[in-house]
């Protein structure tokens, strides 16, 4: 992790982690490689699903972001990320 980048925040509050992946997928296509994300997640699911989802798109997950009141993990933008469904970021995009 660059330690120059300052995180872009994106505020999940207390939605579930499917609703939270779409937001991530669409706010990580705006963003160049090496961005750092801070995702502030309280779904129970966060701490599975998150690491999870960067393992199948190939994000980097940097782990949970230490002394913040609510739960935050952080994410590194991938130049070759792998691209998942738009509608259902948890699986790869269909090919053809």
């Amino acid at each position: 992790m660059n330690a120059q980048v300052r995180p872009v925040v994106l505020d999940g509050g207390d939605r579930r982690c499917v609703l939270l992946l779409i937001e991530l997928r669409r706010l990580i296509a705006t963003l160049p490689p090496g961005a750092l994300v801070h995702l502030i997640a309280t779904d129970p699911a966060a701490p599975l699903d998150l690491p999870a989802w960067c393992h199948l798109t190939g994000h980097g997950y940097l782990g949970p972001v230490p002394g913040r009141e609510r739960p935050t993990y952080a994410v590194e933008v991938a130049a070759d990320a792998r691209p998942t469904d738009a509608r259902r970021p948890w699986r790869p995009e269909p090919v053809g």
